[in-house]
């Protein structure tokens, strides 16, 4: 069983720097003991969470920075990222499987990140999203 361990990331927003940091995040929860599952989940909820910082949030502003905070735990993997943007309000993200948005390219990643991970939450602002995955916890069942 190993301690908690915590380590911050600060990047300029540019999609460049998405893969490292995402990358860095996976080798720790790989060396926390999360399955290739689990791994699977947290990479595609990083991707998700860290190109919308950068896009949305920061609109690839190079001068803007993203924040990237991540926490292992023995059974539990805690990120947090934070542009630099006004925010959003998650709930007026229009549902991507609704018939009517089916062609649109938005809200595929907030649902994304919602499936895969135990846990999302964004402060009041929207310039901050927390993602926790859980060992234990199995993704749900669509079928």
């Amino acid at each position: 069983m190993s301690k908690p361990t915590s380590s911050k990331l600060v990047f300029p927003s540019k999609l460049s720097e998405v893969p490292a940091a995402q990358q860095a995040v996976v080798d720790a929860a790989k060396e926390a003991g999360f399955d290739e599952k689990a791994l699977f989940a947290v990479r595609l909820a990083l991707d998700e969470a860290l190109t919308n910082a950068v896009r949305h949030g920061n609109a690839s502003d190079p001068s803007k920075q993203v924040t990237l905070e991540f926490t292992t735990e023995p059974n539990q993997l805690t990120i947090v990222i934070e542009d630099e943007g006004p925010g959003f309000n998650p709930d007026d993200v229009p549902d991507p499987t609704a018939v009517e948005n089916l062609g649109r390219p938005h809200g595929r990643g907030v649902m994304l990140m919602r499936a895969y991970m135990t846990d999302v939450q964004f402060n009041k602002r929207g310039n901050r999203v927390t993602l926790v995955k859980q060992l234990d916890c199995k993704l749900p069942h669509k079928g």
